[in-house]
């Protein structure tokens, strides 16, 4: 018998089944998420939750004359199965094969590459107001936000903008159990669908015209209807905020009952003075156990696993950056009662679990809200606390003005802990953290330390600590973190000279992760009689003058760093060796040769094959040292 999934092509297609054949088409697409997921790693519990909205959505509305936005971006695997992508599901977030978010080169369906979190109403309001001057009032804008999207700061300003300036658009909420959840009771739920009727706004519009014409007391008549309806909405819903700032509520509405779902949906397509919520209530991980059983994430993301019987926490394999950096937290808090740790949600990914369990008073997640998690640092900091936020490289440069004018300019002694630096690979160009070394480093007074292994880290975070006069950071990568022995391990600001040669002239400089190319590189070169000096700078910013002069007295230094090329570290290497050269009196100065990432957006796929592809492992660094040198 044919799946109905495989009878799906486009949206409209979906308009032509029952709601029987609709219940039954949501079991599959479950199904077939879980698979897909499976075999390729992915964004699980948020799609398994919002599959009976998506198809409501594209059943009410039709995309992509009606503008679809997606935030998060990463609940929108249904949104692409039902816009014809099914196929694509087999290369998921390989390189070359389909997005794990949503991708305007992949479809007209897709209006935004939406993979950070609190942005669509931003978008909803920029697109209502030009489809507005366009005079395009058949066309909704839809904006699909939940998944904790809500608890940041940009969807409020983008609320307040929209309810002010009274612009159409339709904002779903996607409540999941994740982020803000009101009462919901029978009551409540039936007053939210008569309120959102069009036949009852119509009929209270004609009532209060007919009180507001009643002679002499018309006005007080109608000035008493409105606290009586102001009091009632006070007593039975939650939408009090959403209505101050201008924004009619609705709901909540079982996500799950996509009859329910629909009329709600098609009330609002009506209303036309203004923008409107749906609040929906969804549960993640729906319909596939081992995901309604995850307490913690329901299965939000995972690697690749087997769909019989779920992800499996795996244990003894290697060791992690992110693991050295749970163990020394909380050996570090143990004896500095003024740690704290904060995270922007991410307490589980970012190695901070285990520090909630052992401090739970000194664990603060303030939500989807970088901006505010720094500022709030720099709070904590100035009143005699030491606040380390452990967040990913490519979510701190949503906060670079609050790292800049708050923490830096205030000298605040607040410890970045930054993970996922450098090439990430499966989510593709809005998640390589190759921003955060440019961009820190010009952070006046801020030190940013760059570890080369799982000791190093631990080390690293002792030493920040120890620093009071100015912000830290530590950032590293996803990669397992090699296991050193102790005589391999840095302390304090100091470079680490790992490989010495006195004829040597040529200097490799490897930061972070890129010491182990640029070591492998070196012995490599050795063997065919190249004498190669290699450095772990260990501290990025301020470099290590001894390491400035002695990568000045050789002819060739080649530095590689898994970020921005362009203002990295690199490039301020140069600047120094070249003036350190200079005040030793050398001939000339040596040629600096900087590898790093180049100033474009980088496609999904495996760290390692990206890297390879950018000449930045030992392959790539051997050969361009072998090219410089020349025969």
């Amino acid at each position: 018998m044919p799946q109905l999934l495989d009878t799906i092509s486009s949206p409209a297609d979906l308009r032509r089944l029952t709601y029987p054949q609709l219940d039954a088409l949501s079991s599959e697409i479950r199904a077939f998420v879980v698979k897909a997921v499976s075999a390729t790693g992915g964004h699980l519990g948020s799609n398994l939750g919002a599959v009976e909205l998506t198809i409501a959505l594209h059943r009410v509305f039709s995309s992509p004359d009606d503008i679809l936005l997606w935030d998060t971006g990463h609940q929108a695997y249904v949104h692409k199965l039902l816009t014809g992508r099914q196929a694509g599901f087999t290369g998921l977030r390989q390189a070359g094969g389909l997005s794990g978010y949503p991708s305007r080169g992949e479809s007209p369906h897709d209006w935004i590459e939406n993979s950070h979190a609190s942005t669509s109403l931003s978008y909803a309001h920029g697109l209502s107001v030009a489809m507005e001057r366009a005079q395009r009032s058949d066309r909704r804008v839809v904006a699909v936000i939940g998944d904790g999207a809500m608890t940041g700061g940009m969807a409020y300003e983008a609320l307040n903008n929209l309810g002010h300036s009274g612009q159409r658009a339709i904002i779903v909420f996607n409540d999941n159990g994740r982020s803000y959840a009101p009462t919901v009771s029978k009551l409540t739920d039936s007053v939210a669908r008569l309120r959102l009727n069009p036949a009852y706004l119509r009929q209270r519009a004609r009532l209060q015209k007919m009180v507001r014409e009643v002679p002499v007391f018309g006005d007080h008549l109608a000035w008493g209807l409105e606290g009586a309806v102001a009091g009632l909405r006070e007593m039975l819903e939650p939408p009090v905020f959403f209505e101050a700032l201008g924004v009619r509520y609705s709901g909540p509405f079982d996500g799950h009952d996509l009859e329910g779902l629909e009329r709600a949906l098609r009330n609002a397509a009506e209303y036309d003075e203004g923008p409107i919520v749906v609040h929906v209530l969804t549960q993640k991980g729906r319909g596939y156990p081992p995901a309604e059983q995850d307490d913690e994430q329901r299965l939000h993301d995972t690697s690749v696993f087997d769909p019989e019987t779920g992800p499996t926490h795996a244990t003894g394999g290697p060791p992690s950056y992110t693991g050295a950096f749970s163990e020394a937290i909380i050996k570090e808090a143990e004896t500095r009662p003024e740690v704290v740790a904060i995270t922007a949600a991410m307490p589980g990914s970012t190695g901070l679990l285990p520090f909630g369990d052992r401090f739970p008073d000194r664990l603060i997640d303030v939500g989807i809200a970088e901006q505010h998690a720094v500022t709030a640092a720099t709070g904590m900091a100035m009143g005699g606390l030491r606040p380390v936020v452990a967040i990913y490289s490519t979510f701190l440069t949503r906060a670079f003005d609050q790292c800049m004018f708050d923490a830096g300019l205030h000298a605040a002694p607040v410890v970045f802990a930054i993970d996922r630096a450098g090439i990430t690979g499966e989510n593709g160009a809005s998640h390589h953290g190759v921003l955060d070394m440019v961009l820190l480093a010009k952070v006046p007074g801020m030190t940013v330390f760059a570890p080369s292994s799982y000791q190093e880290l631990q080390q690293m975070l002792h030493d920040a600590l120890d620093i009071t006069d100015g912000p830290v950071a530590i950032r590293w990568p996803r990669t397992a973190a090699p296991v050193v022995p102790e005589n391999e391990v840095g302390h304090g600001l100091s470079a680490r000279l790992v490989r010495a040669d006195d004829a040597a002239r040529v200097c490799l400089v490897g930061v972070g992760k890129m010491l182990a190319a640029a070591t492998v590189a070196a012995e490599r070169l050795a063997a065919d009689g190249i004498a190669c000096t290699v450095w772990d700078p260990r501290v990025v910013q301020p470099l290590d003058p001894a390491l400035v002069a002695d990568a000045a007295r050789h002819d060739l230094v080649v530095s590689i760093e898994d970020g921005l090329r362009e203002g990295g570290v690199g490039s301020r290497l140069a600047d120094e060796v070249a003036t350190a050269a200079m005040v030793a009196g050398a001939a000339r100065p040596p040629y600096v040769r900087v590898l790093g990432t180049p100033q474009r957006f980088l496609t999904q796929g495996t760290p390692a094959a990206i890297l390879h592809d950018l000449g930045l492992d030992a392959d790539g660094l051997e050969a361009e040292v072998r090219r410089l040198v020349g025969p």
